[in-house]
Parts: C-alpha cells; structure tokens; sequence
C-alpha cells in the first residue's frame, strides 16, 4: 500500500486481505472489518478519515459511545480487540508512526459462571431429540466430545475414524489439529445418523436433505429448539461443552488432559472450571467419562 493510500476504509481492505492470507475464517474477516468500519463511520463526524488522524481520545470515545448505545461489555471488548489487531497490522506496515489503540483498555465486566447442565436436563435433552436422527447425533458428540460447534458443522467423514474410536479435528485458523476420542454413545448415535444421511458428494458429516452442509446458524437454531421443548432453560449450544469440561474434571480427569482435549490454548481457561465444580474432583485418572 502506497503512502498516499492512509484513508482508514483504504486500509481495511488491506487489513482484510492479511487475515485472509493468515487463514482466518471468512466469519472473522467480515466480524473485524465491520468493526474497524464502524469505528471510522464513527471519527468521520468528526472529519477525521485519514488513519494518521485517529488517536486514542478518538478510540476512547468511540468505546464510551458503544456503551451508551446499550452494546453489551462482550461485544464492546470484541470490537476493542479489533481495533488493536489493525491498527498493529498498519503500524507494522510502517504506514502510521504511532499505534493510536496502545493503551486503550477493554470494558471490565463480570465473568458469569457457565451454565453447566445436570443429568436430568442432558438426559432430558437426548430423550427429546431421539428421533431426530441427525440431531441426535450432534448432541451425543457435543456432550461426550466438548468439540466446539464450528468444529463440529466443519467435520468431514474422512475425519473419523471408527476402528480407533477416534476424531480428527482439523487445524483452523490459530488452533492447531488434535485428535479427539469418541465413545461408545456418540459412535452409535453417528452410526444411526449415517444409515439416514442424504448420499451427497458433499463430504462433510452433517448436511441437509438437499445434500447443502448443515450451517451453524442452523445447527444453533435446531439445538435451542430441543432445548426449549425439553424444558432446559437458559441453555445454549456451548453450555454442553461446558457441561464436558466440568464432568470431565469432576471425575477426575487430568487438567492438562482435558485442556488439549478440548483445544484451549491457555490451560488457565481449562482451570476455571474447577471454580465452578460443586463436587470435589476425584482422583486423576486419564479416562474420558460417559455422560
């Protein structure tokens, strides 16, 4: 990019391509983008377009009005994060001198407690969608894998491996590819979905009856439905990789075990969890529970 071209949406495209070159998802892409835009929507009432222009009052205020505007503290800090990655791929550019983001902070706010479901609300949820077979199965694996969901709508058949009981979870964007295993419950549950999947060159596991994959979107949808007719309240589609973790650290699988398991990065995520765990963790024993 040319020092003439220091116009702040100019940038973005820029910004833009680097993320797809890095191998972000498109989702993360368009999330950043629409962040960064709207903060120079923001700034140009100000007549400020130019990215040489922006400094750190302008970020400041720019979060102040996101909270007057009723935008949630998660969402605030999102776009704050953003921010700081673009104006750091700019800087590393050598198109401004001067990080204006350096110093911004993030919203604080309360870190709720996972909803962590109970045997009664995850038996209840299974009972519900038995006969949805494809369903069925996406519950089965959530709760007895704690993959999370776009792991899940992205798997392939190629990536199970049912002599080994095991599944590849391919490497995406920062995450690196582990392999998870896969027991008996969640096998079989696959294995029924299977016998009734729409034959489909599409080679993802999941997908609709026009052979299309079955979207996250939709998968949320499907899910938050089951979970409204079998009266669990105020749960979502994370909260049964939540309910994982917790089970899994509860009957004493090892913290370092199960944070690679489930692909955190920091093993301090994973250790949270103990915060919320009512029983006493029992002693380690490197076996995945049934739940």
């Amino acid at each position: 990019m040319e020092q003439t071209e220091l116009n702040i949406k100019q940038a973005v495209s820029a910004f833009k391509a680097n993320l797809a070159k890095q191998g972000r998802a498109s989702a993360t892409i368009l999330a950043y983008s629409k962040d960064i835009e709207q903060l120079a929507d923001f700034v140009a009432k100000s007549n400020i377009l130019n990215l040489d222009e922006v400094t750190k009052d302008h970020i400041d205020a720019f979060k102040a009005d996101l909270a007057e505007k009723n935008y949630t503290t998660k969402s605030v800090s999102r776009k704050i994060n953003s921010i700081k990655s673009f104006f750091s791929y700019i800087e590393s550019q050598g198109l401004i001198t001067e990080n204006p983001s350096v110093g911004v902070s993030h919203p604080k706010y309360d870190i709720k407690p996972p909803r962590l479901l109970n045997k009664i609300e995850y038996r209840a949820l299974r009972d519900t969608c038995r006969e949805d077979l494809r369903m069925a199965a996406i519950v089965e694996i959530l709760l007895q894998t704690g993959m999370r969901i776009s792991e899940l709508a992205n798997l392939k058949i190629s990536d199970i491996d049912g002599h080994t009981h095991q599944i590849t979870i391919r490497a995406y964007e920062s995450h690196p590819e582990r392999i998870i295993p896969i027991n008996q419950p969640a096998k079989e549950a696959l294995d029924r979905y299977l016998t009734v999947r729409p034959k489909s060159a599409n080679t993802n596991v999941f997908i609709t009856k026009t052979g299309n994959s079955f979207l996250i979107r939709n998968i949320r949808s499907n899910l938050d439905r089951y979970f409204h007719l079998a009266g669990i309240e105020k749960a979502k589609v994370n909260d049964l990789r939540h309910t994982f973790i917790a089970q899994q650290l509860t009957s004493g699988s090892p913290l370092v075990y199960i944070s690679k398991l489930v692909g955190h990065k920091r093993l301090s995520t994973t250790e949270k969890y103990l915060e919320f765990i009512s029983e006493k963790p029992a002693k380690d024993k490197p076996k995945i529970v049934d739940l």
